[in-house]
């Protein structure tokens, strides 16, 4: 559609996005001040105006299948014809399947929204996630490309972590729970794909789900050695002996070290700089048992073989030698409990 304004026409170009359709101006196209306008539909393909201001040569770079003509005639499209909303990737799955990958398919429509938002980012969430068909196989990429280095290929990594998450569904469940987990109890996490690209307390927690699963098989050296380079990649170090549980929490991760006896059960959540370890004068079974539930406070060390009760929490810097009973509090160096009306009252307050 044009309009005439004196001796120059203004012409409208629509321009269809994938959701919306967008009118803008172009620019104006001067006929000689001496000259009567030529009405639009005799103008000739060398007559009609084009747009050649900086704007437009933008658009025509981004967008090159765009012609390089204004159109002259008025467009009123049939709605039916307009395109439609995307389904996301939850909407078009059924049944069964929806609720088995929710997780999954989750990811990959949060990955598409970050990447409308920041388009700079399309080609690292595609090799990171919506290149892949599965949570193994996006994990055990991304594991991988974590870990290699110059002499650890990433290839022979890949192959290691997403056979064993293939071959283990269990540890799958027990990703899909931690990455709930995450989502639910730390305020700073905005999505599970945020959680996954980016949390490396997560990425040393599923890394240890797969060395463990090589320790149990009898793969020592390998299992060592994945625990060796998530050591030195996300300062997390934990024994491929150690047995940790689902809907697990490492908030931070830096600093964290737990031993090779310890028993971690459910839904715990342990902050950065935390030492789950041995007090040096036993041997075997040498490192505490954690119940489920149980908050562990920054800077914490949980020394020996003592049970910290479901449910109990643990303030940040203290030094705990004894068992702690379910449900209370303990703070201090050395630790002491919290009378619980004292942890009543604490709950309580809204901070």
């Amino acid at each position: 559609m044009s309009t005439l304004v004196g001796s120059s026409v203004f012409a409208t170009v629509n321009i269809k996005y994938p959701y919306k359709t967008y009118k803008t101006m172009a620019t104006c196209v001067d006929n000689s001040r001496t000259s009567q306008p030529t009405p639009s539909h005799h103008l000739s393909v060398s007559d009609q105006p084009r747009f050649d201001n900086p704007v437009s040569k933008l658009l025509k770079f981004y967008r090159p299948c765009l012609t390089d003509f204004v159109s002259q005639t008025a467009t009123n499209p049939n709605p039916e014809q307009l395109p439609q909303p995307r389904r996301t990737f939850i909407e078009d799955a059924e049944g069964e399947e929806a609720k088995k990958d929710y997780i999954w398919m989750k990811m990959r429509e949060e990955s598409c929204m970050d990447v409308e938002r920041e388009p700079i980012l399309s080609s690292y969430y595609f090799t990171s996630i919506l290149a892949h068909n599965s949570l193994e196989s996006a994990l055990g990429n991304h594991l991988a490309n974590k870990l290699s280095n110059s002499t650890l290929p990433v290839h022979t990594l890949y192959d290691i972590f997403s056979g064993v998450l293939y071959e283990d569904q269990e540890i799958l469940e027990a990703i899909k729970e931690d990455l709930k987990g995450v989502k639910e109890r730390d305020p700073a996490c905005t999505s599970f794909v945020h959680c996954f690209l980016n949390y490396k307390g997560f990425l040393a927690c599923e890394a240890h789900r797969v060395a463990h699963n090589l320790w149990l098989r009898g793969r020592e050296a390998l299992a060592l050695l994945i625990q060796n380079r998530v050591s030195e990649v996300f300062a997390v170090d934990i024994h491929p002996g150690a047995k940790i549980g689902r809907g697990i929490l490492l908030d931070h991760g830096t600093g964290v070290v737990i031993g090779e006896t310890v028993v971690i059960g459910n839904n715990v959540s342990i902050l950065h700089n935390v030492t789950l370890g041995g007090t040096g004068k036993e041997c075997g079974d040498r490192h505490p048992k954690i119940g489920d539930g149980v908050l562990i406070g920054a800077g914490t060390n949980v020394l020996g073989n003592v049970r910290i009760g479901e449910g109990a929490k643990i303030g940040a810097g203290a030094v705990v030698l004894k068992d702690v009973l379910p449900r209370t509090t303990a703070v201090g160096n050395p630790a002491r409990l919290v009378e619980r009306n004292d942890l009543f009252r604490l709950d309580t307050v809204q901070v």
